[in-house]
């Protein structure tokens, strides 16, 4: 009987297609590829939670891919680390294992050693002006870099500003970062940069981040507001200081094997919609700041909203002297100079 049924409905989805003057062999092929499912199933992978702005972005993306694509392509969205650690779905995407990614950049640096450039503390006199530099020319010279390692940089989209958070001692200038041990992502820039706050970095794969808090293998770590309330870090972190180091831009990558199995309109797709869902990330993103914020004072952390910023950028001066010569001198005077 079900047989009957389902036959029954094609059958009519074709006499109701053929009515509107799509013809009877169009109608056929339409309705056949509706009750075939999608001919695409895809993963996409990033290593937060169900609340962070990633995750929304992830959504809308699956549901515009869904749309642009008729049903062809299907998103299966894997948060908080299940397909591995950053450079796990790095290395995914080169193998074709994992078809998307969305990161923050400074992993995806190691493969493309430029984009450590905006890994670089306070490059951007502010978030428009990071925009402007991301989603122009400079932006797709960063990402083209990608491109010989089997990897496509589909947009930039947002991870907020970063912020130290530690459980030694209030933060309000740069000195006070002296002697701590600091949990940082796997780059030369993080790394040079708290090297310049007289701190200890100690790299260690955001998955295991809470606990090696927790056992106290570091004092404390950056990382946006959103990480940090999301991921519950003030239960063991209890100060948080908006120093604002870097603006983290988030990069949503897409295997280059995968893209190369899609036709040219599918490709076309896939772009459109993964520019459209960072614009509505962006807007997420900026707008849960306040929020996030509010959320942490409410679990009790101690927040110093208005550190010596002056005493920041000073200190880490040494990390352009340092990173200048493998980022390329004229490249951070072109950001910096960007109107």
């Amino acid at each position: 009987m079900g047989r009957v049924t389902i036959r029954m409905l094609l059958m009519s989805m074709i006499f109701v297609i053929a009515g509107c003057g799509g013809g009877p062999q169009a109608a056929s092929d339409q309705a056949i590829a509706a009750s075939a499912g999608p001919e695409f199933v895809f993963k996409l992978g990033h290593l937060q939670g169900g609340e962070h702005p990633y995750q929304l972005g992830a959504e809308k993306f699956k549901q515009i891919v869904a749309e642009k694509s008729k049903g062809r392509i299907q998103i299966d969205i894997f948060p908080s680390s299940q397909l591995g650690n950053g450079r796990d779905q790095i290395e995914g995407l080169q193998l074709g294992t994992i078809q998307f990614h969305i990161g923050s950049v400074a992993p995806v640096a190691n493969f493309a050693p430029k984009l450590n450039v905006l890994s670089l503390p306070y490059l951007f006199r502010d978030r428009e002006q990071a925009i402007k530099v991301l989603d122009g020319k400079i932006g797709q010279e960063l990402s083209n870099d990608l491109l010989q390692k089997g990897i496509v940089n589909l947009a930039f989209w947002e991870n907020g500003y970063r912020h130290l958070t530690n459980n030694v001692r209030p933060i309000k200038t740069a000195a006070d970062a002296k002697g701590l041990k600091l949990r940082v992502q796997e780059s030369p820039a993080y790394i040079s940069f708290v090297h310049a706050l007289g701190a200890t970095p100690t790299p260690i794969p955001f998955g295991e981040l809470y606990t090696a808090m927790e056992q106290k293998v570091v004092d404390g770590q950056e990382n946006p507001l959103a990480q940090i309330a999301t991921n519950k870090f003030h239960e063991v972190q209890k100060y948080l200081t908006l120093n604002a180091h870097t603006y983290d831009a988030a990069i949503f990558l897409m295997s280059k094997a995968a893209q190369e199995q899609l036709p040219a309109d599918l490709q076309q797709a896939v772009k459109e919609a993964a520019k459209e869902a960072g614009a509505y990330e962006r807007q997420v993103s900026q707008e849960s700041e306040e929020k996030f914020l509010q959320q942490l004072k409410a679990d009790g952390m101690t927040v110093e909203e208005h550190p010596d910023l002056d005493s920041f950028r000073k200190a880490v001066e040494p990390v352009y002297l340092e990173m200048q010569d493998s980022i390329g001198k004229d490249l951070i005077e072109k950001i910096r100079n960007t109107n």
